[in-house]
């Protein structure tokens, strides 16, 4: 890798989050370089992370925590979903491979869809939910410090898909406030209002304050 070593992992192989990560933290500690300090799990050469959590937050700190200690970097990820009020939030953790196959964003709709064809309108709240957490590595005294912080977008279900942009359960979610889904809205929009934007926005001042004092 060129360039100043990594200061920063993110616990993840998706480029996009990397992306939205290296443009919240532009410009917020002085002298990190984003395009080159701020890398990914496979950057960093860090190992993959079974999340056997039950929860977003514990999800997310398993993979926060086994970054930090496998490489010696602060480390941040994130565990993230769908939660339906009538479904007692669920999908939940499991909202990835609701339908058995992890991934399979087809699937995972037209079972979640098929599963509320009978719920009506004003009962199909739902949000989507992000837990981001970051970890520092241990040293001589104990655990480095973990912190976790939350961020929610909530709305209604559609009874069909609309759109074709954003991934996931984005185009049966409608903001609330808005007549569109999250797949009909520009990846600005989007980013301006999601449950990932506003947990590492929360998340901002514990990653400035720990790349600074890691120096």
């Amino acid at each position: 890798m060129s360039g100043a070593a990594p200061r920063l992992v993110l616990a993840t192989h998706n480029k996009g989050k990397l992306r939205e990560l290296r443009e919240l933290l532009r410009g917020q500690v002085p002298g990190l370089d984003v395009d080159t300090q701020v890398v990914d799990a496979a950057a960093a050469g860090a190992p993959d992370v079974v999340e056997t959590g039950v929860t977003f937050a514990e999800n997310s700190l398993l993979k926060a925590r086994a970054v930090a200690g496998a490489t010696g970097l602060v480390a941040i990820a994130d565990d993230s979903g769908l939660a339906v009020d009538v479904m007692g939030g669920a999908p939940g953790i499991f909202s990835a491979r609701w339908a058995g196959r992890h991934g399979d964003d087809a699937a995972n709709l037209e079972l979640l869809l098929n599963q509320l064809s009978d719920v009506p309108d004003e009962h199909r709240g739902a949000a989507f939910v992000c837990a981001a957490a970051l970890a520092l590595p241990a040293d001589g005294d104990g655990p480095g410090r973990e912190v976790v912080e939350y961020g929610q977008l909530e709305g209604i279900l559609l009874r069909e898909p609309r759109g074709a942009g954003g991934f996931g359960y984005d185009p049966v979610l409608q903001p609330a406030g808005e007549d569109r889904s999250c797949a009909e809205l520009s990846a600005e929009e989007k980013n301006a209002i999601s449950h990932r934007g506003k947990a590492f926005r929360a998340l901002l001042p514990s990653i400035v304050a720990a790349l600074e004092a890691a120096g």
